[in-house]
């Protein structure tokens, strides 16, 4: 990473959710990298116990502070960079990675539920983006990286509150990517798949399913681990990568680049369609 590094030294990167996980693994590797890393947690344990795991390990070239804060609080949130900034001076990477859970399907989910997600998730990155612009757009350079999910690309049975939130972190990152070109500053999403505490229960009951039907486990619950998604977040994280307003999938070895919802078929004519024509014209396609 001796190149990275030499990229990255001075540069401050502010990881959302980065006490285990996905985002504790970004963070090992972006200190690594050469930035200075402020990890978020919910709890002042899990923050203070990771920021000591990344002070002991060797090689590390950047500084690390830690910040307990509830993303879902604009206030929190604010407070969080506020200090991120008198002890760093900048955030030069955001990356909106902190999330939960609450499953269960649409007609039996509270309203707790669905707004607890859509809390965290959406509005969390909002405040996260909110708080952290004045300083990027200063500095006329950052990026901003989206924690995002296939979940909110395909729709996933049971996960209505998560599969809206990170749709809507799609369209977030569409239009800020538009928004913030002139400022040089970058907005990318990723959807990874790791083994996490997170997606381990849900592995397992995919495993034992699997297992009482005497099948393979499915290609899509093969996952890889949380360390083979930082090169991708690296890249993203600062020049020379240009990229902006992209969807990147990663698991394992394997990722892909997301195309844009468009069109597949356009019809017009000169009069007002009927049901019974708008009807004709979709059967013949899906039949």
């Amino acid at each position: 990473m001796g190149g990275e590094a030499g990229r990255t030294v001075g540069k401050v990167a502010l990881i959302t959710g980065s006490t285990r996980g996905i985002g504790k693994s970004l963070a090992f590797g972006m200190a690594a990298a050469g930035y200075s890393v402020v990890i978020n947690g919910t709890t002042e344990t899990g923050v203070e116990r990771t920021v000591r795991e990344i002070e002991r390990r060797s090689g590390t070239a950047g500084k690390v502070i830690g910040i307990a804060a509830d993303v879902g609080s604009h206030e929190a949130v604010q407070a969080m960079v506020d200090t991120a900034i008198e002890e760093f001076g900048r955030v030069d990477v955001l990356v909106n990675n902190a999330g939960i859970v609450r499953d269960r399907i649409s007609y039996k989910m509270s309203i707790e539920e669905w707004r607890q997600v859509i809390d965290v998730h959406l509005h969390g990155a909002f405040y996260c983006v909110y708080a952290c612009l004045p300083y990027m757009k200063e500095a006329g350079s950052g990026s901003i990286i989206n924690m995002i999910s296939t979940a909110g690309l395909e729709g996933c049975p049971g996960q209505a509150n998560y599969s809206t939130a990170k749709a809507g972190l799609v369209g977030l990152t569409y239009t800020l990517a538009q928004e913030l070109l002139r400022f040089s500053i970058r907005v990318n999403a990723v959807a990874p798949a790791a083994l996490t505490d997170m997606t381990a229960p849900f592995i397992q009951i995919a495993e034992e399913k699997a297992r009482m039907k005497g099948e393979d486990l499915p290609d899509y619950w093969k996952v890889g681990d949380p360390e083979d998604l930082i090169p991708l977040f690296l890249y993203l994280a600062e020049p020379p990568s240009t990229v902006t307003g992209s969807i990147f999938s990663m698991n394992g070895t394997r990722w892909s680049i997301w195309e844009r919802p468009h069109p597949i078929y356009t019809f017009s004519k000169e009069e007002r369609w009927t049901s019974d024509e708008i009807a004709a014209k979709i059967d013949r396609l899906t039949k």
